[in-house]
């Protein structure tokens, strides 16, 4: 009786007695139609919860607006409609089980509170905070980087190709800002992420190797940066293909179209008959293949990021795709920035206002990582490196303390 009080005083219902002589008609295995059903007109789900079922977990919400049949309101027949809000719950998981006589007595309870799915915000237990769920948290750090990456890249863009002449020269180019200047900020973020996405890796490498052990802990920041490695490098594929289609829309700019007949123009008037350049032309040939390739690479690495990708493969293929794919993109788009300078770098024109070009100063950490990856490749320190990770320490290292964590 004390079980059926404490029941009834938490879900307001009616007073069920403990009667041993219950009819044997109540044992029966519940109808469809009695079975609680929750039924979501935006994805057409239907999900159909047991009355013997076990809740063990708290779920996957939707925002839709939701039914709840009639006969699950046990005495009040009539329909009653739910506007969610939209919320995130983790899992659906129930477990069948087939009702006992002691457990009869609860039934229309149960039937009660697993129709509660279907709830206002309000109604949650009050251990649930839905407002303080996480909102994306391992997306917070690398969105904020982009964030001052991008800004930083888009000024000093600004001052070198629109401020510059406008000051200089008082020509008027700040067309540019929509296109050609996002163009530039957008592949120099999108490499200088991938950059990063390799560098925490380098960078505990030569911990250990310092260290001479794999059982002492890596700093705080480290493995917080490690740990955002995946979201780092989505945001670089992003970058890449708005990069991408940033470029093939530079014929259809009516400012092109412009440029494309003062330069037939001037041709007439010099008496040429070809202008054809043969630097010009593969610089061009080599640079936008090669930016094809690194943007081909880095979409398989999308790919093979997605859960339910990554789960079909073992750790050496994935450790493949990652780290050996990884590195070749890097490469890839390294060589992609430095092919488009060609011999822009020299050229003394080309450091308005005393400041280097972006493709170099966008290709200098990655040239860094790659510099760096390439020393460690060497057999002398790759050997000593994959005897650590496989447990070996350095004499004297034995019960090192964590003060080398913090």
């Amino acid at each position: 009786m004390a079980s059926s009080d404490r029941w009834r005083s938490r879900r307001g219902g009616a007073n069920v007695s403990h009667s041993p002589s219950l009819p044997k008609s109540s044992l029966r295995s519940p109808r469809l139609s009695e079975v609680p059903r929750v039924v979501t007109r935006s994805c057409e789900v239907s999900v159909s919860l047991p009355v013997g079922a076990r809740y063990l977990g708290l779920f996957v919400a939707v925002r839709p607006r939701m039914e709840r049949d009639p006969q699950d309101l046990g005495d009040d027949h009539h329909e009653e409609r739910f506007q969610l809000c939209e919320v995130e719950l983790a899992q659906l998981q129930l477990t069948q089980k087939e009702p006992e006589e002691g457990e009869v007595l609860s039934s229309l309870s149960q039937r009660r509170l697993l129709s509660a799915v279907a709830m206002e915000e309000f109604e949650f237990p009050a251990s649930i905070h839905l407002q303080k769920m996480p909102l994306f948290p391992k997306w917070h750090l690398p969105l904020k980087l982009m964030a001052v990456l991008m800004a930083v890249t888009f000024v000093y863009t600004f001052l070198r190709d629109v401020l510059q002449p406008y000051v200089s020269k008082g020509k008027n180019d700040f067309y540019k800002i929509p296109i050609l200047v996002l163009n530039k900020v957008l592949p120099w973020t999108s490499i200088t992420l991938l950059a990063l996405v390799y560098l925490p890796g380098i960078l505990a490498a030569l911990l250990q190797l310092h260290r001479g052990t794999k059982y002492s802990r890596f700093p705080v920041w480290l493995e917080n940066w490690m740990s955002v490695r995946k979201q780092l490098g989505l945001l670089a594929f992003l970058l890449a293909c708005l990069h991408a289609i940033y470029s093939l829309s530079y014929p259809m700019r009516r400012s092109y179209r412009y440029k494309l007949l003062n330069w037939a123009y001037q041709q007439v008037q010099h008496k040429k008959e070809n202008a054809w350049v043969e630097d010009d032309v593969w610089r061009m040939e080599i640079y936008i293949s090669l930016g094809i390739l690194g943007l081909g690479i880095l979409a398989l690495l999308a790919i093979s990021s997605l859960p339910s990708v990554s789960d079909t493969l073992n750790w050496r293929e994935f450790q493949c795709v990652q780290r050996t794919l990884g590195y070749t993109a890097l490469f890839l788009c390294t060589a992609h920035a430095l092919l488009y300078g060609w011999k822009k770098w020299v050229e003394p024109k080309q450091y308005v206002w005393y400041t280097p070009p972006s493709f170099i100063l966008a290709s200098f950490l990655p040239a860094m990582v790659l510099l760096a990856k390439a020393v460690l490749v060497m057999p002398c320190l790759d050997k000593r490196l994959d005897r650590i990770r496989h447990g070996w320490e350095r004499p004297g290292r034995k019960g090192l303390s964590d003060k080398d964590s913090l």
